[in-house]
Protein backbone atom coordinates (compact mmCIF):
# COMPACT_ATOMS: atom_id res chain seq x y z
CA UNK A 1 0.00 0.00 0.00
CA UNK A 2 1.40 3.41 -0.82
CA UNK A 3 0.78 6.37 1.38
CA UNK A 4 -2.34 7.76 1.68
CA UNK A 5 -2.90 10.75 0.74
CA UNK A 6 -6.67 12.42 1.46
CA UNK A 7 -7.39 16.23 0.81
CA UNK A 8 -9.23 17.33 3.69
CA UNK A 9 -12.22 18.37 3.18
CA UNK A 10 -13.30 22.25 2.96
CA UNK A 11 -15.08 23.85 6.26
CA UNK A 12 -18.42 24.47 4.63
CA UNK A 13 -18.33 21.16 3.30
CA UNK A 14 -20.67 19.05 5.83
CA UNK A 15 -24.22 19.26 4.89
CA UNK A 16 -27.47 18.76 7.09
CA UNK A 17 -28.88 15.26 7.01
CA UNK A 18 -32.72 15.18 6.33
CA UNK A 19 -33.10 11.10 7.84
CA UNK A 20 -30.39 11.86 11.11
CA UNK A 21 -30.75 11.93 14.53
CA UNK A 22 -29.45 14.08 16.84
CA UNK A 23 -28.08 17.66 15.67
CA UNK A 24 -28.23 16.61 11.80
CA UNK A 25 -31.74 16.36 11.76
CA UNK A 26 -32.24 20.18 13.19
CA UNK A 27 -32.69 22.68 10.27
CA UNK A 28 -32.35 25.35 12.31
CA UNK A 29 -29.08 24.07 13.95
CA UNK A 30 -25.52 25.14 11.98
CA UNK A 31 -22.22 23.79 12.85
CA UNK A 32 -19.43 26.37 13.50
CA UNK A 33 -16.22 25.75 12.20
CA UNK A 34 -14.05 25.16 15.02
CA UNK A 35 -17.03 22.28 15.81
CA UNK A 36 -16.32 20.42 12.32
CA UNK A 37 -12.31 20.09 12.96
CA UNK A 38 -12.41 16.99 14.58
CA UNK A 39 -14.64 15.69 12.04
CA UNK A 40 -12.26 16.56 9.50
CA UNK A 41 -9.53 15.15 11.50
CA UNK A 42 -10.40 11.74 12.00
CA UNK A 43 -12.47 11.86 8.42
CA UNK A 44 -8.94 12.36 6.64
CA UNK A 45 -6.97 9.73 8.57
CA UNK A 46 -9.82 7.03 7.89
CA UNK A 47 -10.31 8.30 4.20
CA UNK A 48 -13.70 9.02 4.60
CA UNK A 49 -15.95 12.03 4.60
CA UNK A 50 -16.52 14.17 7.61
CA UNK A 51 -20.15 13.59 7.08
CA UNK A 52 -19.56 10.46 7.78
CA UNK A 53 -18.55 10.75 10.83
CA UNK A 54 -20.45 13.73 11.47
CA UNK A 55 -23.91 11.90 11.29
CA UNK A 56 -22.44 8.85 12.95
CA UNK A 57 -21.65 10.77 15.94
CA UNK A 58 -25.01 12.70 15.89
CA UNK A 59 -26.65 8.99 15.99
CA UNK A 60 -24.07 7.76 18.55
CA UNK A 61 -24.96 10.18 20.90
CA UNK A 62 -28.59 10.15 20.93
CA UNK A 63 -28.15 6.28 21.47
CA UNK A 64 -25.65 6.17 24.30
CA UNK A 65 -26.19 10.12 25.95
CA UNK A 66 -21.98 10.59 25.21
CA UNK A 67 -21.40 14.07 23.53
CA UNK A 68 -17.84 15.05 22.19
CA UNK A 69 -16.61 11.53 21.58
CA UNK A 70 -15.17 12.28 17.96
CA UNK A 71 -13.53 15.76 19.72
CA UNK A 72 -11.84 13.32 22.57
CA UNK A 73 -10.23 11.24 20.28
CA UNK A 74 -9.00 13.60 18.04
CA UNK A 75 -7.54 15.38 21.03
CA UNK A 76 -6.33 11.70 22.58
CA UNK A 77 -4.43 11.23 18.68
CA UNK A 78 -2.97 14.85 18.46
CA UNK A 79 -1.88 14.14 22.49
CA UNK A 80 0.05 10.78 21.59
CA UNK A 81 1.31 12.40 18.49
CA UNK A 82 3.24 15.03 19.92
CA UNK A 83 4.18 13.25 23.35
CA UNK A 84 5.90 10.41 20.63
CA UNK A 85 7.40 13.22 18.63
CA UNK A 86 8.37 14.82 21.44
CA UNK A 87 10.25 11.08 22.52
CA UNK A 88 11.82 10.94 19.18
CA UNK A 89 13.19 14.47 20.00
CA UNK A 90 11.01 15.66 16.33
CA UNK A 91 8.36 18.26 16.79
CA UNK A 92 5.32 19.14 14.63
CA UNK A 93 7.03 20.50 11.59
CA UNK A 94 9.52 17.46 10.88
CA UNK A 95 8.64 15.82 7.84
CA UNK A 96 7.07 12.34 7.27
CA UNK A 97 10.15 11.03 5.56
CA UNK A 98 12.10 12.34 9.34
CA UNK A 99 8.92 10.93 11.63
CA UNK A 100 8.93 7.62 10.04
CA UNK A 101 12.72 7.00 10.16
CA UNK A 102 12.99 7.62 13.97
CA UNK A 103 10.19 5.30 14.71
CA UNK A 104 11.72 2.68 12.27
CA UNK A 105 15.03 3.35 14.00
CA UNK A 106 13.62 2.56 17.26
CA UNK A 107 11.55 -0.72 16.43
CA UNK A 108 14.63 -2.07 14.58
CA UNK A 109 16.81 -1.36 18.57
CA UNK A 110 13.78 -2.56 20.40
CA UNK A 111 14.06 -5.47 17.71
CA UNK A 112 17.31 -6.67 18.22
CA UNK A 113 17.01 -6.46 21.65
CA UNK A 114 14.23 -9.06 21.62
CA UNK A 115 16.21 -11.23 19.20
CA UNK A 116 18.77 -11.39 22.15
CA UNK A 117 16.15 -12.03 24.48
CA UNK A 118 14.80 -15.08 22.59
CA UNK A 119 18.73 -16.39 22.62
CA UNK A 120 18.65 -16.03 19.44
CA UNK A 121 16.35 -18.06 17.14
CA UNK A 122 17.27 -20.24 14.40
CA UNK A 123 14.19 -21.93 12.89
CA UNK A 124 15.94 -24.48 11.47
CA UNK A 125 16.73 -25.81 14.64
CA UNK A 126 13.29 -25.59 16.01
CA UNK A 127 11.62 -28.57 14.51
CA UNK A 128 11.51 -30.19 18.00
CA UNK A 129 10.52 -27.73 20.33
CA UNK A 130 10.18 -23.91 19.41
CA UNK A 131 12.76 -23.12 22.33
CA UNK A 132 12.86 -19.86 24.39
CA UNK A 133 10.49 -18.23 21.02
CA UNK A 134 7.87 -20.78 22.32
CA UNK A 135 8.25 -20.64 25.58
CA UNK A 136 8.11 -16.79 26.26
CA UNK A 137 4.58 -16.54 23.86
CA UNK A 138 3.43 -18.99 26.36
CA UNK A 139 4.22 -17.33 29.18
CA UNK A 140 3.19 -14.43 28.24
CA UNK A 141 0.06 -15.01 27.51
CA UNK A 142 -1.41 -18.73 27.73
CA UNK A 143 -4.60 -19.35 25.49
CA UNK A 144 -7.29 -21.35 27.01
CA UNK A 145 -8.11 -24.69 25.88
CA UNK A 146 -9.71 -24.57 22.53
CA UNK A 147 -12.48 -26.47 20.74
CA UNK A 148 -11.39 -27.79 17.67
CA UNK A 149 -12.21 -30.46 15.31
CA UNK A 150 -11.30 -34.22 16.68
CA UNK A 151 -7.91 -35.82 15.34
CA UNK A 152 -9.60 -38.85 14.69
CA UNK A 153 -12.11 -37.02 12.56
CA UNK A 154 -9.59 -34.82 10.32
CA UNK A 155 -7.99 -38.28 9.49
CA UNK A 156 -11.06 -40.03 8.48
CA UNK A 157 -12.12 -36.50 6.20
CA UNK A 158 -8.37 -36.88 4.44
CA UNK A 159 -8.92 -40.48 3.87
CA UNK A 160 -12.09 -39.80 2.19
CA UNK A 161 -10.37 -36.51 0.13
CA UNK A 162 -6.76 -37.88 0.12
CA UNK A 163 -4.21 -35.23 -0.38
CA UNK A 164 -2.52 -36.71 -3.44
CA UNK A 165 0.31 -34.20 -3.67
CA UNK A 166 1.33 -34.96 -0.32
CA UNK A 167 1.15 -38.80 -0.14
CA UNK A 168 2.83 -38.75 -3.70
CA UNK A 169 5.98 -36.02 -2.29
CA UNK A 170 6.35 -38.46 0.43
CA UNK A 171 5.59 -41.74 -1.18
CA UNK A 172 3.28 -42.44 1.51
CA UNK A 173 0.54 -45.05 0.74
CA UNK A 174 -2.02 -44.32 3.26
CA UNK A 175 -3.06 -40.72 4.92
CA UNK A 176 -2.64 -42.93 8.02
CA UNK A 177 0.89 -43.87 6.98
CA UNK A 178 1.24 -39.86 6.41
CA UNK A 179 0.20 -38.95 9.21
CA UNK A 180 1.59 -40.97 11.66
CA UNK A 181 5.34 -40.95 10.04
CA UNK A 182 5.09 -36.56 9.68
CA UNK A 183 3.07 -35.63 12.53
CA UNK A 184 -0.82 -34.29 12.33
CA UNK A 185 0.15 -30.67 13.19
CA UNK A 186 2.90 -30.62 10.23
CA UNK A 187 0.68 -32.96 7.46
CA UNK A 188 -2.71 -30.19 7.95
CA UNK A 189 -0.89 -27.02 8.32
CA UNK A 190 1.21 -28.68 4.85
CA UNK A 191 -2.08 -28.84 3.05
CA UNK A 192 -1.93 -24.92 2.60
CA UNK A 193 1.25 -25.43 0.20
CA UNK A 194 0.94 -28.91 -1.18
CA UNK A 195 -2.79 -29.36 -2.15
CA UNK A 196 -3.86 -27.59 -5.47
CA UNK A 197 -6.31 -24.74 -4.92
CA UNK A 198 -9.56 -27.30 -6.06
CA UNK A 199 -8.49 -29.95 -3.70
CA UNK A 200 -8.67 -27.05 -0.88
CA UNK A 201 -12.06 -25.93 -1.92
CA UNK A 202 -13.57 -29.32 -2.23
CA UNK A 203 -12.21 -30.25 1.28
CA UNK A 204 -13.49 -27.30 2.47
CA UNK A 205 -16.91 -27.01 0.95
CA UNK A 206 -17.59 -30.92 0.80
CA UNK A 207 -15.75 -33.25 3.42
CA UNK A 208 -16.51 -29.67 6.37
CA UNK A 209 -20.16 -30.76 5.52
CA UNK A 210 -20.14 -33.87 7.57
CA UNK A 211 -19.45 -32.16 10.60
CA UNK A 212 -21.58 -32.57 14.10
CA UNK A 213 -20.77 -31.64 17.64
CA UNK A 214 -19.73 -35.15 18.63
CA UNK A 215 -16.73 -34.41 15.73
CA UNK A 216 -15.25 -31.59 18.46
CA UNK A 217 -13.21 -32.04 21.31
CA UNK A 218 -11.26 -29.36 24.08
CA UNK A 219 -7.19 -29.37 23.81
CA UNK A 220 -4.60 -27.19 23.51
CA UNK A 221 -3.28 -24.68 21.15
CA UNK A 222 0.13 -26.29 19.39
CA UNK A 223 2.26 -24.20 18.01
CA UNK A 224 4.72 -26.03 15.90
CA UNK A 225 7.88 -24.81 13.97
CA UNK A 226 7.83 -27.41 10.63
CA UNK A 227 11.11 -29.44 9.72
CA UNK A 228 13.21 -27.69 7.04
CA UNK A 229 11.74 -30.68 4.36
CA UNK A 230 9.02 -28.79 3.91
CA UNK A 231 10.75 -25.74 2.75
CA UNK A 232 11.33 -27.11 -0.97
CA UNK A 233 7.20 -27.23 -1.09
CA UNK A 234 6.17 -24.45 0.61
CA UNK A 235 7.75 -21.74 -1.99
CA UNK A 236 3.88 -20.75 -3.31
CA UNK A 237 2.76 -20.34 -0.16
CA UNK A 238 4.98 -18.07 1.10
CA UNK A 239 5.09 -16.08 -1.64
CA UNK A 240 0.72 -15.39 -1.50
CA UNK A 241 1.21 -15.03 2.05
CA UNK A 242 4.14 -13.13 2.14
CA UNK A 243 5.14 -14.40 5.44
CA UNK A 244 5.83 -17.33 6.93
CA UNK A 245 3.97 -17.95 9.88
CA UNK A 246 0.31 -18.98 9.64
CA UNK A 247 -2.42 -20.86 11.81
CA UNK A 248 -5.70 -23.30 11.53
CA UNK A 249 -7.99 -22.03 13.30
CA UNK A 250 -10.33 -25.46 13.20
CA UNK A 251 -7.35 -27.41 14.10
CA UNK A 252 -5.85 -25.15 16.97
CA UNK A 253 -2.65 -25.27 14.81
CA UNK A 254 -0.52 -22.01 14.68
CA UNK A 255 2.55 -23.35 12.27
CA UNK A 256 5.75 -21.34 11.47
CA UNK A 257 7.67 -22.36 8.06
CA UNK A 258 11.80 -22.03 8.67
CA UNK A 259 13.36 -19.36 7.03
CA UNK A 260 16.56 -17.25 7.95
CA UNK A 261 15.83 -14.39 10.57
CA UNK A 262 18.76 -12.29 8.38
CA UNK A 263 16.56 -9.13 8.05
CA UNK A 264 15.27 -6.15 10.63
CA UNK A 265 12.34 -6.38 12.17
CA UNK A 266 12.34 -10.37 11.49
CA UNK A 267 12.14 -11.33 14.98
CA UNK A 268 9.42 -8.63 16.27
CA UNK A 269 7.19 -9.76 13.00
CA UNK A 270 7.22 -13.46 13.68
CA UNK A 271 6.99 -12.77 17.86
CA UNK A 272 4.02 -10.80 17.25
CA UNK A 273 2.37 -12.79 14.81
CA UNK A 274 2.50 -15.78 17.15
CA UNK A 275 0.94 -14.07 19.67
CA UNK A 276 -1.68 -12.68 17.52
CA UNK A 277 -2.82 -15.95 16.62
CA UNK A 278 -2.39 -17.30 19.89
CA UNK A 279 -5.59 -14.62 20.75
CA UNK A 280 -7.17 -14.94 17.56
CA UNK A 281 -7.44 -18.67 17.82
CA UNK A 282 -9.12 -18.72 21.20
CA UNK A 283 -11.69 -15.87 19.74
CA UNK A 284 -12.83 -18.16 16.97
CA UNK A 285 -13.08 -21.02 19.21
CA UNK A 286 -15.41 -19.42 21.53
CA UNK A 287 -17.52 -18.43 18.53
CA UNK A 288 -17.09 -22.31 17.50
CA UNK A 289 -18.74 -23.20 21.15
CA UNK A 290 -21.35 -20.64 20.74
CA UNK A 291 -22.84 -22.57 17.26
CA UNK A 292 -22.14 -25.73 17.84
CA UNK A 293 -25.32 -26.91 18.59
CA UNK A 294 -27.28 -24.21 16.02
CA UNK A 295 -28.91 -26.16 13.03
CA UNK A 296 -26.88 -24.39 10.65
CA UNK A 297 -23.46 -24.90 12.62
CA UNK A 298 -21.82 -25.92 9.39
CA UNK A 299 -22.60 -22.79 7.22
CA UNK A 300 -22.00 -20.69 10.16
CA UNK A 301 -18.59 -22.33 10.76
CA UNK A 302 -17.50 -21.95 7.05
CA UNK A 303 -18.31 -18.19 7.26
CA UNK A 304 -16.53 -17.92 10.42
CA UNK A 305 -13.05 -19.69 8.42
CA UNK A 306 -13.57 -18.05 5.76
CA UNK A 307 -13.98 -14.30 6.95
CA UNK A 308 -17.19 -13.21 5.51
CA UNK A 309 -17.47 -9.50 5.57
CA UNK A 310 -21.05 -8.54 4.13
CA UNK A 311 -21.32 -6.41 1.45
CA UNK A 312 -24.88 -5.45 1.53
CA UNK A 313 -25.29 -1.64 2.09
CA UNK A 314 -26.02 0.47 5.10
CA UNK A 315 -29.36 1.79 5.11
CA UNK A 316 -30.76 2.38 8.58
CA UNK A 317 -31.98 6.06 10.75
CA UNK A 318 -30.10 4.25 13.83
CA UNK A 319 -26.51 3.91 13.93
CA UNK A 320 -25.24 0.80 12.04
CA UNK A 321 -21.50 -0.30 12.44
CA UNK A 322 -20.48 -3.44 9.96
CA UNK A 323 -18.17 -5.94 11.37
CA UNK A 324 -15.07 -6.51 9.56
CA UNK A 325 -13.05 -9.44 9.98
CA UNK A 326 -10.52 -9.07 7.85
CA UNK A 327 -8.28 -6.60 6.26
CA UNK A 328 -10.09 -5.46 3.05
CA UNK A 329 -7.29 -3.40 1.83
CA UNK A 330 -4.87 -6.15 1.54
CA UNK A 331 -7.20 -7.15 -1.75
CA UNK A 332 -8.34 -3.52 -2.62
CA UNK A 333 -7.85 -0.13 -1.12
CA UNK A 334 -11.33 1.67 -2.12
CA UNK A 335 -13.58 -1.40 -0.77
CA UNK A 336 -16.62 1.30 0.11
CA UNK A 337 -17.14 -0.98 3.42
CA UNK A 338 -13.70 0.68 4.48
CA UNK A 339 -15.45 4.10 4.57
CA UNK A 340 -18.32 3.14 6.45
CA UNK A 341 -18.24 2.67 10.18
CA UNK A 342 -17.11 -0.93 11.07
CA UNK A 343 -15.44 -2.57 13.86
CA UNK A 344 -12.54 -5.16 13.09
CA UNK A 345 -11.76 -7.99 15.80
CA UNK A 346 -8.48 -8.46 13.67
CA UNK A 347 -7.44 -4.56 14.91
CA UNK A 348 -8.73 -6.01 18.81
CA UNK A 349 -6.07 -8.82 18.75
CA UNK A 350 -3.20 -6.45 17.75
CA UNK A 351 -4.10 -4.46 20.40
CA UNK A 352 -3.83 -7.51 22.76
CA UNK A 353 0.01 -7.66 21.23
CA UNK A 354 0.59 -4.67 22.12
CA UNK A 355 -0.68 -4.95 25.64
CA UNK A 356 1.37 -8.44 25.77
CA UNK A 357 4.61 -6.86 24.51
CA UNK A 358 4.44 -4.79 27.70
CA UNK A 359 3.93 -7.59 29.87
CA UNK A 360 7.15 -8.98 28.68
CA UNK A 361 8.90 -6.19 29.46
CA UNK A 362 7.28 -5.87 32.87
CA UNK A 363 8.31 -9.78 33.14
CA UNK A 364 12.40 -8.90 32.39
CA UNK A 365 14.77 -8.79 35.64
CA UNK A 366 16.15 -5.74 36.58
CA UNK A 367 14.81 -2.02 36.37
CA UNK A 368 17.50 0.62 35.10
CA UNK A 369 18.34 -0.95 31.85
CA UNK A 370 15.10 -2.51 31.29
CA UNK A 371 13.92 -3.22 27.21
CA UNK A 372 10.68 -1.19 26.53
CA UNK A 373 9.38 -3.69 24.18
CA UNK A 374 5.98 -1.86 25.40
CA UNK A 375 6.54 1.05 24.22
CA UNK A 376 3.30 1.44 21.45
CA UNK A 377 0.87 0.09 23.68
CA UNK A 378 -1.98 2.54 23.20
CA UNK A 379 -0.41 3.64 19.27
CA UNK A 380 -2.40 1.54 17.81
CA UNK A 381 -4.92 3.86 16.81
CA UNK A 382 -2.93 6.82 16.37
CA UNK A 383 -1.42 8.71 13.07
CA UNK A 384 -1.02 11.98 11.68
CA UNK A 385 -0.27 14.29 8.30
CA UNK A 386 3.21 15.74 8.06
CA UNK A 387 4.28 17.81 5.23
CA UNK A 388 6.78 15.12 2.72
CA UNK A 389 9.95 16.29 0.56
CA UNK A 390 9.59 13.52 -2.15
CA UNK A 391 5.86 14.45 -2.31
CA UNK A 392 5.20 17.86 -2.13
CA UNK A 393 2.41 16.80 0.01
CA UNK A 394 0.95 16.02 3.13
CA UNK A 395 1.32 12.14 4.24
CA UNK A 396 -0.25 9.81 6.60
CA UNK A 397 2.04 8.15 9.31
CA UNK A 398 1.17 5.58 11.08
CA UNK A 399 2.11 5.01 14.56
CA UNK A 400 1.18 1.52 14.99
CA UNK A 401 3.15 -0.87 15.56
CA UNK A 402 1.95 -3.64 13.13
CA UNK A 403 1.96 -1.57 10.33
CA UNK A 404 5.87 -0.39 11.53
CA UNK A 405 6.79 -3.84 12.04
CA UNK A 406 5.29 -4.65 8.16
CA UNK A 407 6.70 -1.79 6.59
CA UNK A 408 9.94 -2.83 8.35
CA UNK A 409 10.41 -5.97 7.09
CA UNK A 410 9.14 -4.68 3.63
CA UNK A 411 12.20 -2.12 3.62
CA UNK A 412 9.98 0.35 3.29
CA UNK A 413 8.71 -0.96 -0.68
CA UNK A 414 5.27 -0.43 0.83
CA UNK A 415 4.16 2.13 3.61
CA UNK A 416 1.87 -0.17 5.38
CA UNK A 417 -1.37 1.88 7.07
CA UNK A 418 -4.59 -0.29 7.14
CA UNK A 419 -3.98 -1.52 10.54
CA UNK A 420 -3.84 1.86 12.62
CA UNK A 421 -7.21 2.61 10.36
CA UNK A 422 -8.97 -0.37 11.22
CA UNK A 423 -7.98 -0.04 15.24
CA UNK A 424 -8.96 4.14 14.54
CA UNK A 425 -12.55 2.98 13.80
CA UNK A 426 -12.69 0.44 17.07
CA UNK A 427 -10.69 3.04 19.16
CA UNK A 428 -14.23 5.61 18.36
CA UNK A 429 -16.33 2.80 18.73
CA UNK A 430 -14.80 1.71 22.24
CA UNK A 431 -15.51 5.55 23.57
CA UNK A 432 -19.12 5.18 22.91
CA UNK A 433 -19.63 1.97 24.45
CA UNK A 434 -16.80 0.51 26.18
CA UNK A 435 -13.68 -2.15 24.86
CA UNK A 436 -15.75 -5.04 27.10
CA UNK A 437 -19.01 -4.14 25.33
CA UNK A 438 -17.45 -4.08 21.80
CA UNK A 439 -16.13 -7.38 21.83
CA UNK A 440 -19.36 -8.52 22.75
CA UNK A 441 -21.59 -7.23 19.77
CA UNK A 442 -18.54 -8.60 17.66
CA UNK A 443 -19.71 -12.17 18.59
CA UNK A 444 -23.57 -11.81 18.66
CA UNK A 445 -23.10 -9.93 15.10
CA UNK A 446 -20.05 -11.55 13.49
CA UNK A 447 -22.44 -14.18 11.46
CA UNK A 448 -25.19 -11.38 10.37
CA UNK A 449 -21.96 -8.74 9.78
CA UNK A 450 -24.15 -5.65 11.39
CA UNK A 451 -24.13 -4.44 15.08
CA UNK A 452 -27.34 -2.24 14.87
CA UNK A 453 -27.97 -0.34 17.89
Amino acid sequence: MSPTRVPIAPLGSIQKGRNAMGPLADDKWEPTPSMLEPYKKLAAILRTTPEVLYELDGKMGKITGQDGVMEAVANQNDALVSKTLTELSLTRSSTAEEIYTALIRRLIDLDQNLYELLDRPDLFKMSDGCGKLGETAFKVFTPPKGFFIKKEKVAELLEKYPPDNMLKHFGYSSVRELIEKEGFVSVVSALRFTQSTDWMHKFFDVAYNELKPEDFEERDVELKVLETKWLAVADKFLEKKYHNISHLKEYGVIFVIPLPIDTAGETMRMFTLIMHYLHEVPFYSNLFRKFIKDPDFVDKFKSLLRGDVSDKKIENERPVWRVVQTYLSKDNEQDFRLFEPHVNPEAEHWLKVSEDLGRLSRMLPGDGNKVDLGYWTGLDYVGDFFPSTSSGQAELVSFDLTDLIMSLVKKGQVKYLYHQQEALWNKIFSEYQGRERMNELVEENIITGFIKL
